[in-house]
């Protein structure tokens, strides 16, 4: 019996992907633990391996497609013995098949529980003449013409606010040539009750109209640019933040930085084997002073409160068309060195998607830095379940009263967002407090 290969989740919070590219081609033999596919993400890049033997009988959805719903069958293997040419020609059942026929590596659980969500609708196999279906945001499906698809994807519309008047509401292209001058745009959806609304304060239509037409050009969202909206939208709606913010004195720390960079062991081409940086010391600093203040290395829950045993730091990166905050693991048990060469790595395979989603999800708090930017001060966004994230600035020379005496000193600006249903300001001031005391003394990280 002909297995089908579905599109698989390689996220707990995945819904589609992108089918990047086949890396086997039909009638190419393949078994358990072969690369065929590479599958995008909002966040990365990531390789699919078969877990079945057989023949590429069909390949149902050609690579470059975008929006593949998971558990959607998007080719069919023949089995051992099997005929592949009617293997191939015979009309895939999502229904029919095991449970899932193509796997990307296992992700780690993440160590706060997430809130549950719906596992997407079963989709109907792809046909080639058939229309895409996608979500319309009221949990049904709009169906569109590739044609319509492509017009609307170029000028930069969601096709599934444009009203279809094809056969039985499918949207075709002159329906996306009206949308263009704002006729046929359906009303954005209201969000269910008692779930937050993402909508925009005002609609496309509304907004475009405050512009002279030819003045602009329209930039389609991608996935990544999506997924931040949401989940930034949704932590500022959800969850009550306050914000701390205290100077410290790095003149210490940028002293031991330079002592240590230049007592760094070469390798053969006498190049360091490690260059710590001040970010390198923000996240050493952050993870032990969760560790001294633990009522702050939380995650909140409708049941009750997660107390995490380790320090689990994510680390903003910015990457085109967005960010990412891969994690450093038990970051209070690391070396700075250790720390800086993971964050190197981490940010070189982040910028080309290549991290995996347990090496990005989950994470007990985040530090985001713009020192390098130029940027004194800012408030950041609490990533959930974090319950807090840092918000770091530039390190300045700035005028400083020491003994009834003006001194110059090295100051940096640190702003610690908190989850006020998590952590009280007493609290969070205990927390920015121990944070101050160990980056203003770093030899204090070591004991």
């Amino acid at each position: 019996m002909p297995i089908n290969i579905l599109m698989p989740a390689l996220s707990p919070t995945m819904e589609k992907g992108n089918l990047a590219k086949w890396l086997k081609k039909e009638g190419d033999k393949v078994k358990s633990g072969d690369v065929i596919a590479e599958i995008e993400t909002d966040k990365a890049t990531m390789e699919v391996e078969a877990i079945d033997e057989g023949t590429i009988a069909k390949i149902l959805v050609p690579e470059g497609t975008q929006d593949v719903p998971v558990n959607d069958v998007i080719a069919v293997l023949a089995g051992e013995g099997e005929d592949v040419k009617a293997a191939g020609s015979a009309k895939p059942s999502a229904s029919a098949a095991p449970p899932k026929a193509a796997e990307a590596p296992a992700a780690a659980p993440a160590p706060a529980p997430a809130a549950p969500k719906a596992a997407p609708p079963p989709a109907a196999a792809p046909q080639a003449a058939a229309p895409a279906a996608q979500s319309n945001g009221h949990g049904g499906r709009v169906f569109s013409s590739p044609l319509a698809r492509r017009l609307a994807k170029d000028a930069g519309i969601d096709v599934s606010m444009v009203t279809g008047t094809g056969p039985h509401g499918r949207v075709v292209a002159r329906d996306v040539e009206q949308a263009k001058s704002g006729k046929g745009l359906k009303a954005p959806a209201a969000a269910p009750s008692g779930a937050p609304s993402i909508a925009p304060t005002m609609s496309d239509k509304q907004i475009l109209s405050l512009f002279e037409p030819g003045s602009y050009d329209i930039v389609p969202h991608d996935g990544m640019r999506r997924t931040i909206a949401q989940r930034l939208t949704a932590s500022i709606q959800n969850v009550p933040h306050f914000y701390l913010t205290i100077d410290c004195d790095i003149g210490k720390l940028l002293a031991a930085r330079e002592e240590i960079n230049a007592a760094a062991p070469k390798d053969k081409e006498k190049k360091p084997l490690y260059k710590i940086s001040v970010n390198d010391f923000v996240i050493k600093a952050m993870a032990v002073a969760l560790q001294k203040i633990p009522n702050c290395n939380v995650s909140w829950t409708e049941s009750g409160m997660v107390k995490h045993h380790h320090s689990d730091v994510g680390v903003a990166v910015a990457m085109p068309g967005g960010l990412i905050t891969p994690i450093i693991r038990k970051a209070e048990t690391k070396t700075l060195s250790t720390i800086s060469n993971e964050m190197k790595d981490f940010a070189a395979r982040a910028r080309s998607r290549k991290l995996k989603p347990e090496e990005y999800q989950g994470g007990t708090t985040a530090v985001s830095n713009l020192g390098m930017y130029g940027i004194s001060h800012f408030t950041a966004v609490i990533n959930p379940p974090h319950a807090t994230i840092l918000a770091v600035g530039t390190s300045e020379e700035r005028p400083v009263v020491r003994g009834g005496k003006i001194e110059i000193a090295h100051m940096m600006s640190v702003t610690l967002s908190c989850d006020h249903r998590a952590i009280d300001g007493a609290l969070g001031a205990e927390l920015i407090g121990a944070f101050k005391q160990l980056i203003e003394n770093p030899v204090m990280m070591m004991v």
